[in-house]
């Protein structure tokens, strides 16, 4: 079991954990995932490693509430704890030696930048974080990256606070710009169509791009099969040979019609669920 320490929601359906789990927290880079279980007899879910402090023994995680599982997990208080926290699983992303890094944030998928954001400060290198949503509401985590970075962008799909416009657009922007505005190398962490949008953004300017296939993960151990993903021609696992990957070698066209592959089950899951409330409320 693993103790959450601390919970506290980021928006209506977002929330963030801290949890003590030295184990993981020594072992963690950037990029790499746990897996969750709530109960016995439970789904396994996998969730990204916000942020880790080794020095403290705890790892972050940021849940956002879409289906059955993720609605256990974020209902869940300081204090109490989560059955099985197994990990970190796979690969670390792959980090430049030098030049501007720029982390790219859609959704819940910002809180990924934390620790790679951390990690490119530690390492001496120039960045910059992207991060967007639908409204002001729903941004996430903009406070706590402001000072890891070398420079913030908030965008906003309304305009209701910073860029008004998509992540990709702001990224256009700055490659268009140049100079020190430009950066070497994306890596972008969020929905599958953002991911794609980055892809193409950034296809044919030689900047390096890495998406991560996280959304796809469902066992996180590469025995069954469901994040197969196609990588320059050749099938590969999200969570095994992954998450990260060359943007300009996926092919979303595979990627985005795999993740709709469990929609009526994670449907059913849902209503499940919501039977078994309203049973207890009874």
């Amino acid at each position: 079991m693993a103790q959450i320490l601390e919970a506290r929601p980021l928006t209506p359906v977002t929330k963030y954990f801290r949890l003590a789990a030295p184990l993981i927290a020594a072992a963690a880079q950037p990029g790499q995932f746990v897996m969750l279980r709530v109960r016995e007899g439970g789904e396994r879910i996998p969730i990204t490693i916000a942020d880790y402090d080794r020095a403290a023994g705890t790892i972050s995680l940021v849940v956002q509430q879409v289906g059955a599982t993720t609605s256990l997990v974020c209902a869940l208080e300081a204090g109490e704890s989560i059955l099985d926290v197994a990990g970190p699983l796979g690969m670390a992303v792959e980090l430049p030696a030098r030049g501007h890094v720029c982390g790219v944030g859609g959704g819940f998928g910002s809180a990924a930048l934390l620790c790679l954001m951390r990690e490119l400060r530690r390492r001496g290198l120039a960045t910059t974080a992207i991060v967007g949503a639908r409204t002001r509401e729903l941004v996430i985590l903009a406070d706590e990256l402001a000072p890891l970075c070398d420079r913030l962008e908030v965008c906003t799909d309304d305009g209701s606070t910073g860029f008004r416009g998509f992540v990709s657009q702001r990224l256009a922007q700055l490659i268009e710009a140049g100079g020190a505005s430009r950066p070497d190398q994306v890596i972008a962490i969020g929905p599958m169509a953002m991911m794609r949008a980055i892809a193409d953004t950034t296809r044919g300017t030689g900047i390096r791009t890495l998406v991560s296939m996280d959304p796809l993960m469902v066992d996180g151990t590469g025995m069954c099969g469901g994040c197969r993903v196609t990588v320059g021609g050749k099938p590969m696992f999200a969570c095994v040979d992954g998450p990260c990957f060359d943007a300009h070698e996926v092919d979303f066209d595979v990627a985005m019609r795999r993740n709709k592959a469990y929609q009526a089950q994670e449907r059913q899951a849902r209503d499940r669920l919501a039977c078994m409330a309203q049973r207890e409320a009874r």
